[in-house]
């Protein structure tokens, strides 16, 4: 193959190979699957035996969507495994030191196994924003890139993905005095009452923004009053759209009552692994109860056994409703977005794998 005076570009190729096959696939020895790079205007069709993809000429971004307990993490681990992937976060609590048993992070086993970006590097007193997530996640994903590696993005958090591919509109500065004015009016009125001033400024805002996240509500409202505009009308503006990647969204649409069961479970789970002493812990190292990744639900619950307010049967079953609702309005912001080829089931399903992979490949061929 001759340079193409172009320059250089990443293609990537989808190929699943069988134990037999991986010494002599173009020399490249993978659990089961190569990614590989190539000249800028080429298009290269390669065989091995049984086994066929096609390289093109745009970088391929696999999104990984659904709700929470969906399985978005083993499907990601699966593909990652089966086309030499690299996971990047899109998890706002996964973020987070020390929150590993409430936020379901991936075990160290698995991260020493496969590269996992955005995981563990901010302190649960750091505030962080989707605009930030957006600039460190472009970085990362041009990193991988340039490694010949396909890069996966996964994670419930549809806002922090949307800044990451569409980026994000151009928004006024902070006025602390405004803040200040709005929690003092929280903590006078009581728990949701910014919640539903947001509600009367911009319903659409407020059905995507849980009340107890007082940081995303106030920032809400702030923008609103600043910009003399709805937030929201704000967000389907839109600039800086990612490029240079072809993306593939994938969306794990389980079954409901599948879904409650498993999520019902897996809080009992995290209760039992000890998320109380984990939350417990955070505190101990001196990070106070204000901090955001505490209005999260689990540690929200777990918070409020600590301080007395309720019993652990109740902190149990206050968390499995939150997870359930979370759940729903997960599915809502992520049905809009017509570009996702949804799987009906669970990411740990091997069959749902499988047809993932199969629909991969054959998208591979028609980009």
């Amino acid at each position: 193959m001759s340079q193409s005076g172009c320059g250089l570009s990443i293609f990537t190729t989808f190929v699943q190979l069988t134990n037999k096959h991986e010494d002599n696939a173009a020399g490249i020895i993978g659990n089961a699957a190569i990614v590989a790079s190539a000249y800028v205007g080429s298009l290269v069709e390669v065989s091995t035996n049984d086994n066929h993809w096609m390289m093109t000429n745009s970088t391929l971004l696999i999104a990984i969507v659904g709700p929470t307990a969906s399985g978005k993490s083993d499907l990601a681990v699966r593909l990652a495994r089966q086309l030499r992937g690299e996971i990047v976060n899109c998890d706002s609590l996964q973020m987070y030191r020390y929150l590993d048993i409430g936020t379901a992070k991936p075990s160290q086993e698995v991260r020493k196994e496969i590269p996992h970006h955005l995981f563990d590097f901010l302190e649960p007193d750091a505030v962080f924003s989707a605009g930030e997530y957006s600039r460190r996640a472009r970085i990362i994903l041009g990193e991988i890139s340039t490694r010949s590696n396909l890069p996966i993005v996964v994670g419930g958090t549809g806002f922090y993905l949307r800044a990451l591919i569409d980026g994000l509109f151009t928004t006024p500065g902070r006025d602390y005095e405004l803040r200040r004015r709005l929690q003092g009016r929280e903590k006078a009125k009581g728990s949701g009452y910014i919640h539903r001033i947001l509600n009367h400024l911009d319903p659409v805002a407020a059905a995507n923004i849980h009340a107890n996240d007082l940081p995303k509500v106030i920032r809400a409202i702030e923008v609103c009053m600043l910009a003399g505009k709805p937030i929201s009308k704000m967000y389907e503006q839109g600039r800086n759209k990612l490029e240079g990647f072809k993306i593939v969204k994938i969306g794990l649409n389980p079954n409901r009552e599948k879904l409650r069961d498993k999520i019902d479970q897996r809080t009992v789970q995290m209760f039992g692994n000890g998320l109380i002493e984990e939350t417990s812990d955070i505190l101990d190292r001196g990070f106070p109860s204000t901090c955001a990744p505490f209005q999260s639900i689990g540690y929200r619950q777990a918070l409020d056994y600590l301080l007395g307010r309720i019993s652990r049967k109740d902190a149990i079953r206050y968390a499995q409703a939150a997870t359930r609702q979370y759940a729903k309005r997960q599915m809502t912001w992520f049905r809009k977005d017509t570009t996702v080829k949804w799987f009906h089931g669970f990411g740990s399903d091997p069959q749902l794998q499988a047809d993932v992979l199969d629909t991969l490949k054959l998208l591979c061929t028609s980009i």
